[in-house]
Formats: structure tokens, sequence, C-alpha cells
């Protein structure tokens, strides 16, 4: 059985929890990070150096990175998360992860830490509104992509859809006054309608 190390409340933890819920085969998730410490435990450091959340656990092998764990799923998983066959379809997802990583979440990290991890006089309004101008010019890129679109790649769901999903809805209830995405609400709208969904959107934020 697979055992997925970290918090339900990380978006990372979040991104793994969601596959494996579409996947629908017997997992088990061990708190982790955060308020649960662990992640400095000599027996968790040998299974990601790096002391953090999440990591998945099968047969013996262990991975970290939330992405990777995405797209080792999705090779894995069988039919539910599969990529696509097209190389350039799967070069897309490939891109849309890439971008969630290093663009999307990278630029509404300090709103979103200002926001939920500083008491209201400690926190630097400057920094979060440079975060906020970042985060915003993502959310027109996403907003223009899903133009028109049901899913991020193709005509189906996938780990591109996970992925990005997890860092829209908290940018969109980060209380930052983000502005209004229309097609990002509607493709999130349809994304919660997937059962496996539950653990991230409509959970708040902390």
């Amino acid at each position: 059985m697979r055992k997925l190390w970290g918090r339900a409340n990380s978006v990372n933890v979040q991104k793994a929890l969601w596959a494996l819920e579409e996947l629908g085969e017997p997992y088990e998730r061990v708190e982790a990070g955060g308020a649960f410490g662990v992640v400095n435990d000599p027996a968790f450091l040998a299974l990601n150096p790096n002391g953090l959340v999440p990591v998945l656990e099968e047969d013996g092998f262990a991975l970290w990175e939330s992405n990777a764990i995405l797209r080792h799923l999705a090779e894995t998983g069988g039919a539910a998360l599969a990529l696509p066959e097209a190389p350039r379809e799967r070069a897309r997802v490939h891109q849309w992860l890439d971008w969630q990583a290093t663009a999307f979440t990278l630029a509404m990290r300090d709103a979103f830490l200002q926001s939920f991890r500083f008491k209201p006089a400690d926190r630097d309004q400057a920094l979060i509104a440079a975060s906020a101008a970042r985060s915003e010019r993502c959310a027109e890129i996403l907003d223009r992509h899903l133009n028109g679109r049901d899913f991020m790649v193709g005509e189906r769901f996938g780990i591109a859809d996970i992925a990005v999903a997890c860092a829209a809805y908290r940018w969109l209830n980060i209380p930052v006054d983000p502005k209004p995405r229309p097609n990002v609400a509607r493709w999130l709208d349809r994304l919660a309608e997937r059962p496996a969904s539950a653990c991230v959107l409509g959970q708040p934020l902390s």
C-alpha cells in the first residue's frame, strides 16, 4: 500500500492527495510537517533529506517533490491520470506543471505567508502588494488559457489540472481582493464536481 507523508493543509501535499484520491486505490496518509513535526526526525530525513513534505512511499521506494509525485502517479496509476499519448500534449502537461511551481505558486508565496502566518500588525504590506501584482499576472495568463477550455491540456482531466487548480484555489482565497477570473472560476467549479477534489477545493486555507 502506498503511504503519503504530509499534513492535509499543505498545498503540495494536497496535490499528491488529490491524485491518490483520483486513482481510487488504498493508501495511508501520515501527518507530518508544520505542527506535526516529524520532518526533522532521522527516519524521515532518510526518506527526504530536505525535511519537507510530501513524500510518497511505495514498496521501499521514496519519492519527494509534489510534481514528481504527480508525474509518477500518472505514469504508474493506470488510465485515471494517464499522460496524453501525443508527445506535444504530454509536453504541455509538463509545461504547466513547471509553470505552477516556478511562476504561479512562487508569485503568491509572500502574499499567502504574510496573510496567514503573520499577525496583522506584523504584516509587510509592500511585500504583499508586490506578491499580489506578480500573482495577478499569472492569474491573467491562466484565465486567458482557460477561455473555451474545460481542462488544462486536451479534452480530459489530468495532473496539470490538479497542480494548477491547487494553486489557483489558493490564490483566489488569499484575502488580497484578487481580480475576478471568470474562466478560472468556471474551470474550478467544474473540477469541484469531482469527488476527489474535496480534499482541496472548498477547504479553508491555513
